[in-house]
């Protein structure tokens, strides 16, 4: 079989690569080892701007129909009791969007199987070659490959590629469960993520309502050895910590699904290598917290798509594929920062000594200045890239067609020259790759470049003419 891009991986990163590259017009083949998918809740949330990346796109409304109902509570940092508070950035989407991740695989995977693009499922990868024209993995050849097959990734140990960092400490597990009996201390409605988290007889512990009779329960032993992450999670063991926890008033009911997680922190050192490309959890792992993964892996995808399609029709400009790697390892790199830190004040054992940090961290968040900083370092509303401006705001704009959102304009992937200043300003040459939008704001702008990203590429207000930024970005 031959295509354009291979994508190893059908999780949300290697789905919505898939889609953004279908989107663009590109052949593309989905290869996935398991041959179900894993009915586990994991993720259970989107942060704020992997909402309106999705939005972008057209997604988000659609995919709103299999959220889980939840009241307006903001993000956590460390499980603190501060709600983080995401309106100072200016975002239609100020609160987490609870879809387990489960429901979004299911719904990329079927959009992407509607459009005619092959997701092959029990199809494990065993080898893989490159050469000056391609990449062959197993039977599938493609220009591309891109390794979106998570953090134990095949195609990161099949072509050697280090994956520094450092190894886990804890060890604890996470369970979709129902309950047959429940104390008075179970939660039974949406809260804060705060409330949920407490430790008893020897057990931290964290249990929230999914949806319905279904409860999510992450727990662990504050003191001595735990099972390997190969070891299956018996019931007993839920049963154990239940009653620890909870009280023995607390039962269980089913065991849906459970799995072992650590806090490892690793990162691929290049993000490309050669053909082969790594997105999402093959190229970065770190404590699960606070929807960190997900909101990473979407933007590693949507980041990318776009150059591989440039590159592919032949108009990438020079660097633009080298150029996922400058802007998104960084990024990365400082969600593995943070998540170092929030293991460490998450203090399940309730150390006195991080305990006081967790305090001064706890009074500092409730002031407006800081609530704000680290709302837009947990959610990516605050990420720019090198020698690009901020995220373009999703502004309500006035067309010769009507009214429209600044979001709806990416619906295509393509690039958007928005003019709001009335002035005349001729793209002809970049016409196959940039939309030029006429419209009236009451926002104080005149001009912006935005990328398909929805990063802003150039502004009238900045001094780059707008055609060295077109080039740089449209060839």
């Amino acid at each position: 079989m031959e295509t354009e891009v291979i994508v190893v991986g059908a999780g949300p990163t290697g789905l919505m690569l898939a889609a953004e590259l279908t989107l663009a017009g590109v052949p593309v083949v989905v290869l996935e080892k398991e041959r179900t998918r894993n009915p586990q809740s994991r993720a259970g949330g989107l942060q704020p701007r992997t909402a309106e990346v999705l939005d972008l796109r057209g997604l988000l409304d659609p995919l709103l129909d299999r959220a889980v109902p939840r009241g307006e509570f903001g993000g956590h940092f460390a499980g603190l009791p501060v709600e983080l508070d995401c309106r100072p950035w200016r975002t239609r989407h100020p609160y987490p969007v609870s879809v387990p991740q489960a429901r979004l695989e299911d719904f990329l995977e079927q959009r992407l199987i509607g459009r005619g693009v092959p997701v092959l499922r029990g199809h494990e990868v065993s080898a893989i070659e490159q050469d000056a024209d391609g990449v062959t993995a197993g039977d599938v050849r493609g220009r591309y490959l891109v390794a979106c097959d998570g953090g134990h990734s095949t195609v990161r140990k099949l072509l050697a590629v280090p994956f520094p960092g450092t190894a886990g400490r804890m060890s604890a597990v996470v369970a979709d469960i129902t309950l047959a009996a429940r104390s008075a201390s179970v939660p039974t409605g949406s809260e804060h993520f705060s409330r949920y988290i407490t430790s008893a007889g020897g057990y931290f512990s964290i249990l929230h309502p999914i949806e319905g009779e279904l409860y999510r329960m992450i727990f662990g032993r504050l003191a001595g050895g735990a099972p390997g992450r190969e070891v299956p999670v018996a019931a007993d063991e839920i049963r154990e910590a239940l009653r620890a926890v909870y009280g023995p008033g607390t039962e269980l009911g089913e065991l849906r699904a459970a799995s072992r997680f650590g806090d490892a922190v690793r990162q691929v050192e290049r993000y490309r290598e050669g053909r082969v490309f790594f997105a999402g959890d093959a190229a970065h792992i770190h404590l699960p917290i606070g929807g960190q993964g997900v909101n990473l892996g979407i933007q590693d995808a949507v980041n990318l798509g776009w150059k591989l399609a440039a590159a592919i029709h032949g108009w990438a400009p020079d660097g633009l594929l080298d150029s996922y790697h400058a802007e998104r390892h960084p990024v990365a790199a400082r969600v593995l920062h943070l998540t170092r830190a929030q293991g460490v004040l998450l203090n399940p054992g309730r150390d006195e000594d991080v305990a006081a940090l967790r305090d001064v961290v706890t009074d500092l968040l409730r002031t407006p200045d800081a609530n704000r900083l680290v709302s837009g370092m947990m959610s990516g509303l605050d990420i720019e890239y090198p020698g690009v401006g901020p995220r373009m705001i999703d502004l309500d704009l006035t067309t010769a067609d009507g009214q429209v959102r600044t979001s709806r304009l990416l619906h295509s992937g393509r690039g958007v020259l928005l003019s709001c200043d009335g002035k005349p300003r001729s793209i002809d040459a970049w016409a196959d790759r940039v939309d030029h939008v006429t419209a009236e704001t009451d926002e104080d702008i005149d001009a912006v470049l935005i990328r398909p990203d929805g990063y802003i590429a150039w502004s009238a207000a900045g001094s780059q003419p707008l055609e060295a930024a077109l080039t740089r970005w449209f060839g």
